[in-house]
């Protein structure tokens, strides 16, 4: 099946109670067992079952299961958050002493989060980007996992995923990327050589910009060296599966990171229309830096850009399509803040992904906890507007933002 009807039909959907075509919400604590006996086999993994909403619900399963065959992995595992998914991945496999490379240009969160795990004993080495070149010097008997963003938030840089986890995989180190800003639609990092892919579903996932959520997608091929991941050596007998199995029945539930049932259904009803909205989504977006690419004095950032450094990697890669951010450049801070004040039908707001098209400062917000430095190596200036493309129709999109930077 094709993307749009993979959404609708895939394995990972399911006979519903009461032939549902969407699964109900299961919004409840605690599950009946008939016996102590069937009780006992669920919570000692022995038996399939549901026990308690924070381990497992079967409407939070069915959203796991549909990301899991969008994204061709082994095991999809949702969280409370896009963050508290990136964290829980990391800490699955890391411990004290432990070293990560990564990329600048992260999201300003994901930042946040490496200084708070050195507090853990996990120390975090920036490259500029994630290539080659600039990862193999870093690399040291230390070091224990590759991460990056598939399209950087805001810098908008694009991982090569293969080059990347080869070198990874040639070291014996796993790669774990966060795809929420490229999505399945986009591409499958997985089947590109990537080990695990983290989203932050509140974003394209959702769609509707109504649900906080994260998940975690596993492919559950990578050859686990337990000597050098004891965090994981309880679990060796699982093999690859042991990075799964862990994340399932330790650190994720004990941790209680889990999403509502709730906040499933939310993304499973979004999910849907995953392809439509990208589709439309990526169109804007590209019209829309085509057009502010002419107008004088206004610096403009998008993978499909002709001068973008970028431009044949995401041709390659994600099939022709660059996304739905785009980012722009108009002199200084004053003026960023004028041009998004001007706006009428783009949004102020601090989210991505939504089907209405989203502008924020991100120096004065998304990285208000990173000094200049930091931030220029994320691809953030005082005077950048990001911009996320909705599905208006774009004439009013440009029409809207030509006359803000006119207007300043």
């Amino acid at each position: 099946m094709i993307f749009n009807t993979r959404l609708l039909h895939g394995k990972a959907v399911r006979e519903y109670p009461y032939h549902a075509t969407i699964p109900p919400i299961s919004q409840v604590t605690a599950f009946r067992f008939h016996s102590a006996e069937e009780q006992e086999k669920v919570f000692m993994h022995k038996a399939s079952g549901y026990a308690y909403s924070r381990v497992g619900n079967p409407t939070v399963a069915a959203f796991e299961q549909r990301m899991n065959e969008l994204e061709g992995g082994n095991a999809a595992i949702a969280c409370s958050s896009g963050m508290s998914a990136v964290a829980l991945a990391m800490l699955n496999m890391l411990a004290s002493g432990d070293e990560v490379i990564a990329g600048s240009g992260l999201y300003g969160g994901t930042i946040d989060l490496f200084r708070d795990l050195r507090k853990f004993g996990i120390k975090v080495k920036f490259v500029k980007h994630m290539t080659i070149s600039e990862i193999e010097p870093l690399i040291s008997d230390r070091t224990r996992l590759l991460y990056a963003e598939v399209i950087g938030n805001p810098g908008l840089d694009v991982l090569d995923i293969r080059a990347v986890s080869d070198l990874a995989h040639s070291r014996g180190i796993p790669l774990m990327v966060d795809a929420t800003t490229a999505t399945p639609y986009l591409v499958r990092p997985l089947d590109w050589g990537a080990d695990i892919v983290v989203h932050s579903g509140s974003k394209y996932i959702n769609g509707g910009g109504n649900s906080i959520s994260g998940v975690i997608v596993d492919g559950a091929v990578f050859p686990w060296d337990f000597g050098k991941y004891p965090a994981l050596s309880d679990f060796s007998r699982y093999g690859p599966l042991a990075y799964t199995i862990r994340l399932r029945t330790d650190i994720w539930e004990n941790m209680g990171c889990c999403l509502s049932p709730f906040h499933a259904f939310m993304n499973i009803c979004g999910l849907e229309t995953l392809g439509l909205r990208m589709e439309r989504i990526c169109s804007n977006a590209r019209k829309l830096a085509e057009a502010l690419s002419e107008i004088p004095g206004i610096q403009v950032n998008y993978p499909l850009l002709q001068d973008n450094p970028y431009r044949e990697l995401a041709i390659k890669q994600f099939e022709g399509k660059g996304g739905g951010i785009l980012t722009f450049r108009v002199g200084s801070k004053e003026k960023a803040f004028q041009v998004m004040n001007h706006l009428k039908y783009v949004t102020i707001a601090s989210n991505l992904g939504d089907v209405r098209t989203l502008a924020i400062h991100p120096a004065s917000t998304l990285y208000i906890n990173s000094d200049e430095e930091s931030r220029e190596a994320a691809g953030v200036y005082e005077d950048t507007i990001r911009i996320s493309t909705g599905i208006e129709d774009p004439e009013d999109l440009i029409e809207d933002l030509t006359e803000a930077i006119e207007a300043v």
